[in-house]
């Protein structure tokens, strides 16, 4: 019986991807295979780094697996090993098991400590960045465009071959932002910031999706990103920008009631300042270093309307 569990636990656990993937709506289904199959410089990072780690295990490992058998054979009963009762302490067996691991753990923490500061999620990947505001919400993400005045939901566009910077929030609990085939997750938190620079070099479209469980909606919360080069990214804003939705403060409230969406949305105009105003939500209305004097200015109005004669009025 304990077999059979086993097998069971392993066979679901295999499955998990592929029933994930069936889970999510026919309009956000797009085939993803992780960072093995990489689309930009930070996945394929992951994955070198990935591969380093099991070449260096494989020298613990694969000897396992040949002296293992070769130990069972030779000193089972009526085999060829040497019975010696009183042996006990060996100085050649002792270094080679302390010694072997020792160097691994050495190699693999410098490894580790290079690539994680080589590829710091906060360190840009080049000049003129395309700058994108995340926020999370249940159970779907907003992307905003500062520099376009544009937003959408649930689909993200990338410029092909440009350093992309994604300033990223929560609207709700906390949440884990990760396009596996472009770079690694990152948390998203009310009331603060993270980011997220990657770099998109392969034209395609690639899953995106919230790792963190937040709620009955968690499956399916995905997003497609699609990597588009320099003319067709262009295009794309200036056909977004002739949408006649607008993201403002009551399209946001209304946002932010937990739902599963089936179809992507677009908006041509965004208010200035909004994905500020999400984060003053959590910090009593106190704006965050990297705001305008603009958006302070509309940021403290909107929580201290008292503090101007025309809240005052109000």
């Amino acid at each position: 019986m304990k077999g059979i569990i086993t097998w069971a636990l392993v066979v679901s656990a295999l499955s998990l991807p592929t029933l994930a993937q069936a889970a999510l709506p026919a309009e956000t289904q797009v085939y993803s295979a992780g960072f093995i199959d990489a689309a930009g410089p930070v996945a394929a990072a992951q994955f070198e780094h990935f591969q380093t780690i099991i070449s260096l295990m494989l020298i613990v490992v694969v000897p396992i697996f040949i002296l293992v058998p070769w130990v069972l054979w030779r000193y089972r009963r009526g085999g060829r090993g040497a019975y010696r009762p009183d042996w006990d302490f060996n100085w050649g067996n002792e270094a080679v098991l302390w010694g072997v691991p020792i160097v691994l753990i050495i190699i693999l923490s410098s490894a580790l400590w290079a690539h994680t500061h080589k590829y710091d999620p906060y360190r840009p990947l080049g000049n003129d960045p395309l700058d994108i505001e995340v926020v999370s919400l249940d159970w779907k993400f907003l992307f905003i465009y500062p520099q376009q005045g544009i937003a959408t939901l649930d689909y993200l566009a990338l410029e092909q071959d440009r350093p992309i910077r994604l300033k990223l929030t929560s609207g709700t609990v906390m949440q884990s932002f990760m396009i596996p085939q472009l770079a690694g997750q990152i948390y998203t938190m009310a009331g603060m910031t993270t980011q997220l620079n990657l770099l998109a070099d392969q034209e395609g479209e690639y899953l995106g999706r919230n790792t963190q469980y937040n709620g009955d909606g968690f499956a399916t919360q995905s997003f497609r990103t699609a990597v588009m080069p320099k003319s067709q990214f262009d295009n794309w804003v200036i056909h977004t920008q002739k949408n006649t939705q607008t993201l403002d403060l009551a399209t946001y409230e209304a946002l932010l009631k937990p739902s599963i969406e089936h179809v992507p949305r677009y908006y041509g105009t965004v208010d200035a300042g909004l994905f500020n105003r999400v984060l003053a939500r959590f910090t009593a209305g106190h704006a965050h270093a990297d705001s305008t004097p603009a958006e302070v200015s509309q940021i403290r109005e909107h929580h201290h309307p008292q503090n101007n004669p025309k809240g005052a009025e109000q």
